[in-house]
C-alpha cells in the first residue's frame, strides 16, 4: 500500500513516458521540416545548465569587472547590473515565447525566418553565428588572462612578461581541448555543462561569503555612489569625460555582456527532451538566477575593497587586487582554481552552442560549404566538422583583435542585434501571420516586452563602439556590409531558407 504521507513526492518518469515525450519532439521536428539527427538525450536541467554555464557569472562577470567599476564607480555594480539585467530578462521572455513555438536547433534564424522571411532569417543567423564565435573567443581570451593572473604568480611566472604569443598559444590550446569534449558526444558534453552549472552555484556563494566576511567594513552607500573613474583615476579603461550619464551607460557593457548566451538553450533544443516546455524554461531560469547570484557577487566584491578608489585605479587587476588584500592566500588559490575551471567549462558549453547554429544554418545551406558544416558524425551523433570550423574561426578572430574589451563590445552587439531581430519581426506578426504559441506565451504583454527589447538593442549598440572599443565600429558595419552585398549579389535567388520559412 502507498503512504498517504508520501502521495505528493513526484516521480522521475518512466523509461515508456520520456520515450512518449521524445515521440512528440520528433514529430513537431518533423512538422517544421527536420528529420531527427541529433540524439535527443538532454533533460531540463541539463537544457538550462547549458545557457547557465555560458552566461558564468564567474566569467564575464569577473574578467569584466573593470568595465564597471572605472566607469561611474560602485553604482555602475549596484544600479547598473539589475538595470542591465532586467532588460537582459525582457529579452529572455520574448525569446522563451519564440522558443517554446519555434523550438528547432536553428533558433534564432528559424524564428527570424517563419516571422520575417527567408532573407531577414539570414541575416539574424549570420549575426547570431559571427556573435556566438567572438564571445567564445573573449570568453577564451578572458579565461587566460584570468588564469595567468591569478595562478601564474603561484607557480613564479609574471603574467606582465607574457606576450601576444602566449595568449595565442594558451587560446589555441583551450579552444581545442573543449572542441574535442564536444565531438565526443552530447553525453560527455552535458555531464560537463550539468558539473558546471553546480560548480558556479557553489563557486559563486563562496566567494560572496568569503568577501562579505572578510571585508575591514561594509558600507552599502557604495552600491549608489557615482563616482567619475574615467581616465587615469580609473586605470584608462575608459577615455576621460565629464560626463556621468555617459560613463554609466558605458558601465552597463559589463552586465550587458556577461548575461549573453541564454539562446544556446534553444539552439540545442533538438536535443532536449520536452523542448517547447523545457526550453522555454531554461532561458528564464538562467536569466533569472545568473542575474541573482552575480549581483550579490559582484556588490560583495565592492563592499569588500579596501578602497574604491585604489580599487578603480587598478583597472583590468581590481580582482586580483582586491582578493590579494582581504582573503587568505589558500582560500584565495582554491577559489581561483574554481573560477579556472568555471570560464573554461564556459567556453566549452558555447562550443557547443556555436556549433549547433552553425550545423542548422547549413542544414539550410546558409553557409558555405553547407555540404560538410551540416554532417553529423555517425559515431558520436555531434557535427563535428561545424564543431571544429568554430574552434577554428573563434581562434583567428583572437588573432584579429587580442584587445579583450574590444572582443567584448563586438560580442555583445552582434549577439543582441541577433536576439532583437525575430523578437521584432515577432511584433509585427503577432495576432497575424503568427497566431500559434507554444505551452509558454506571454500573450498581449509580448508586444510590450518586444518595445522594451528594441530600445535595449539600440541601446547596447551605441555604448559598444564607443571608445576605446572604436573598432568595433568597423567591425559591425563590415559585416552589415558583407551580409547586404552577398544576400543581394545572388544568394537570395539560390538560398531556400528552412522548410517553414515565410509566415505562418
Amino acid at each position: 500500500m502507498q503512504d498517504p504521507a508520501r502521495s505528493d513526492v513526484p516521480t522521475e518518469p518512466t523509461p515508456t513516458a520520456e520515450s512518449e515525450v521524445i515521440a512528440d519532439d520528433v514529430r513537431q521536428l518533423h512538422r517544421m521540416g527536420y528529420a531527427q539527427e541529433l540524439l535527443r538525450r538532454m533533460s531540463g536541467f541539463s537544457n538550462f545548465a547549458v545557457s547557465f554555464s555560458i552566461i558564468c557569472i564567474l566569467a564575464g562577470g569577473l574578467t569584466s569587472y573593470h568595465l564597471g567599476l572605472s566607469a561611474a564607480g560602485g553604482a555602475s555594480i549596484g544600479l547598473g547590473w539589475p538595470l542591465s539585467c532586467l532588460l537582459s530578462f525582457c529579452f529572455a521572455l520574448a525569446m522563451a515565447q519564440l522558443a517554446s513555438a519555434f523550438p528547432t536547433a536553428g533558433g534564432l534564424y528559424h524564428w527570424a525566418s517563419i516571422l520575417g522571411g527567408k532573407g531577414l532569417g539570414w541575416a539574424t543567423a549570420w549575426f547570431n553565428l559571427v556573435g556566438l564565435v567572438t564571445v567564445l573567443a573573449a570568453i577564451n581570451v578572458g579565461a587566460y588572462l584570468f588564469i595567468a593572473g591569478s595562478l601564474g604568480p603561484v607557480f613564479g611566472i609574471d603574467p606582465e612578461k607574457l606576450g601576444p604569443g602566449h595568449q595565442l598559444a594558451a587560446v589555441v590550446v583551450i579552444t581545442g581541448t573543449q572542441a574535442l569534449f564536444n565531438h565526443r558526444g552530447i553525453r560527455l558534453t552535458t555531464r560537463l555543462t550539468d558539473f558546471s552549472g553546480y560548480l558556479i552555484f557553489v563557486v559563486a556563494t563562496v566567494l560572496t561569503a568569503s568577501m562579505l566576511l572578510f571585508a575591514p567594513r561594509l558600507e552599502a552607500s557604495r552600491l549608489v555612489t557615482f563616482t567619475n573613474f574615467s581616465g587615469p583615476a580609473g586605470g584608462d579603461v575608459w577615455p576621460a569625460t565629464n560626463g556621468m550619464t555617459w560613463l554609466f551607460l558605458l558601465g552597463l557593457l559589463m552586465p550587458a555582456y556577461t548575461v549573453t548566451g541564454f539562446d544556446a538553450s534553444a539552439h540545442t533544443a533538438e536535443e532536449t527532451v520536452g523542448a517547447a516546455t523545457n526550453v522555454p524554461r531554461a532561458i528564464l531560469r538562467a536569466v533569472l538566477y545568473s542575474g541573482v547570484f552575480g549581483y550579490l557577487m559582484v556588490a560583495s566584491i565592492l563592499l569588500a575593497m579596501p578602497s574604491v578608489e585604489v580599487g578603480a585605479s587598478k583597472g583590468p587587476g581590481v580582482f586580483f587586487w582586491v582578493m590579494g588584500e582581504i582573503l587568505p592566500r589558500p582560500l584565495q588559490i582554491a577559489l581561483y582554481v574554481g573560477i579556472g575551471i568555471a570560464q573554461y567549462l564556459c567556453g566549452l558549453a558555447t562550443v557547443t552552442s556555436a556549433s549547433r547554429m552553425t550545423y542548422a544554418f547549413a542544414r539550410d545551406g546558409g553557409l558555405p560549404f553547407s555540404y560538410a558544416l551540416r554532417r553529423v558524425s555517425e559515431v558520436h551523433r555531434t557535427p563535428a566538422h561545424a564543431i571544429w570550423v568554430v574552434a577554428a574561426v573563434s581562434t583567428a578572430f583572437t588573432v584579429y583583435t587580442p584587445v579583450y574589451s574590444t572582443i567584448t563590445a563586438v560580442c555583445t552587439i552582434f549577439l543582441y542585434i541577433s536576439y532583437g531581430m525575430p523578437i521584432a519581426l515577432g511584433l509585427f506578426a503577432y495576432g497575424r501571420t503568427w497566431t500559434t504559441m507554444g505551452p509558454f506565451s506571454l500573450g498581449p504583454w509580448y508586444r510590450l516586452v518586444a518595445v522594451i527589447c528594441v530600445l535595449g538593442c539600440a541601446l547596447l549598440l551605441v555604448i559598444g563602439v564607443a571608445p576605446p572599443n572604436d573598432k568595433a565600429l568597423p567591425i559591425t558595419l563590415g559585416a552589415l556590409l558583407v551580409t547586404i552585398v552577398v544576400w543581394f549579389g545572388g544568394l537570395r535567388r539560390v538560398f531556400q531558407g528552412p522548410p517553414a520559412a515565410g509566415p505562418l
